[in-house]
């Protein structure tokens, strides 16, 4: 939803560590004509590319491509409007608009076409390389979660909602730090489209960058990003981390609600941490309607992703291959799924990052904000678009850290003055208040 947010991407665990216009629609008999064009070959800085085949994707042949397809066909409706320069700039995106040009005229019906569409229009290519996202590293692709949070609201401040959000103020007003807000800066200013219960939903809603309030009055308000105040995200998890109030393995965004609810004064002065700050605008989104990413499409719950769009083009095709903690804590189930890069996030940096979007609905914030865990990042890149599979222009991957190394890399950074993501912080400053550990 990064049409929506610059800081949504610190989506689930990101929070705790961090197409074109122009052109007229194709013509419907261009879509029988595929052109064989030998663009340039994509590669990538500091990863290896791949080459594979289809029946190497563990679990390709079990996906509901039907699903896949249809969530495809929305990248579609933006891409077909694409120009013949844009195409030209960015080769791979003129391959995923011939691709398009199939997918419009074939409109797969059944599992088998579905299947037959994609193998027939792209080849698949396996992203290899070593990262370290905050305090986890290990090889392959990098996967997060977010959603879409739902509370209960007023157009009005009462006795129970206290909690404004605020639209996009004018001038100045908009670069307040988010200290200044939450001290009565924008008070009075007419700039409160409702009013919510809780400051921590308030808090995960400008992370997720979108979210629905039941009003009292019975109408569902839907809120999306509009801007921000500019300043830098700093991710209140890392915090907690580097204070030993939470070990890497039990951060997640449950932790976090779990740790401000329990510490009120200690979580508000967590949450002024962030200076960064978020403002929303009304949407005319119908209740069975998913945000709008960074595509300008539809998001799909389950089949949408959250990429660097500096790396990746919207509408890519991406096969994961992990095990995910759906079910429960552990990391046991496996999560083999076609989806689509359709949006974008601030925190959301590397050519094997990505945020899956799971939607809304009861239970979904808990899987989302738990997901932090490494597998397979394949691309579907389109057969006319060569692949340089030579590595990684000569650089050397580096090794991933063990995981005891990490551990103890930081403890030690805990007893040292911390550098956020707004600049250097004294160690002084940032011990004013000490975090108790959380009740057990």
């Amino acid at each position: 939803m990064k049409r929506m947010t610059l800081c949504r991407a610190i989506a689930g665990f990101a929070a705790v560590v961090c197409l074109i216009g122009g052109g007229p629609a194709l013509a419907k008999k261009a879509h029988r004509h595929h052109h064989h064009v030998r663009h340039h070959g994509l590669s990538f800085r500091h990863a290896e590319l791949q080459a594979l085949s289809f029946d190497k994707l563990q679990g390709w042949k079990q996906d509901d491509l039907v699903a896949a397809f249809r969530a495809y066909l929305k990248s579609c409706d933006a891409i077909k409007h694409a120009s013949k320069a844009a195409r030209q700039a960015r080769p791979l995106y003129g391959g995923l608009y011939e691709a398009c040009l199939h997918a419009l005229a074939d409109n797969a019906l059944s599992a088998e076409s579905a299947r037959k569409f994609f193998e027939a229009n792209f080849k698949p290519v396996r992203v290899k390389t070593n990262q370290t996202i905050g305090f986890y590293s290990g090889s392959g692709g990098f996967y997060t979660g977010y959603w879409e949070l739902q509370v209960t609201g007023s157009r009005k401040k009462t006795d129970e909602f206290t909690v404004p959000l605020y639209r996009t103020p004018k001038g100045r007003l908009r670069y307040l730090s988010r200290a200044s807000i939450a001290g009565g800066a924008l008070k009075g200013k007419g700039l409160e489209i409702c009013w919510i219960k809780d400051p921590i939903d308030a808090f995960f809603a400008e992370i997720q960058g979108s979210i629905r309030v039941k009003l009292d009055s019975g109408q569902l308000l839907r809120l999306n990003f509009d801007s921000s105040n500019g300043k830098g995200y700093t991710p209140v998890g890392r915090i907690l981390i580097e204070r030993g109030v939470y070990t890497p393995e039990e951060m997640s965004m449950a932790k976090i609600r779990e740790y401000m609810n329990e510490h009120p004064k200690e979580g508000r002065e967590l949450r002024l941490m962030n200076h960064s700050y978020v403002f929303f605008k009304e949407t005319q989104l119908k209740p069975n309607e998913e945000p709008v990413g960074a595509e300008g499409i539809p998001l799909t719950a389950g089949r949408s992703l959250a990429v660097d769009s500096s790396h990746h083009v919207y509408g890519t095709p991406i096969w994961i291959d992990a095990k995910f903690p759906i079910k429960g804590i552990a990391p046991d189930d496996k999560f083999q799924r076609l989806m689509f890069a359709q949006d974008t996030g601030g925190a959301i940096r590397g050519v094997a990052r990505a945020d899956i979007y799971f939607g809304h609905g009861d239970g979904v914030g808990s899987i989302a904000g738990r997901i932090k865990q490494f597998g397979n990042f394949i691309m579907l890149v389109p057969k006319d678009v060569a692949v340089d599979a030579s590595g990684p222009q000569g650089i050397p991957l580096p090794r991933p850290r063990p995981p005891e190394i990490m551990v103890r890399e930081v403890m030690a950074k805990a007893k040292e003055p911390r550098r956020m993501a707004t600049g250097a912080v004294p160690a002084a400053a940032a011990a004013k208040t000490p975090l108790p550990r959380p009740r057990r």
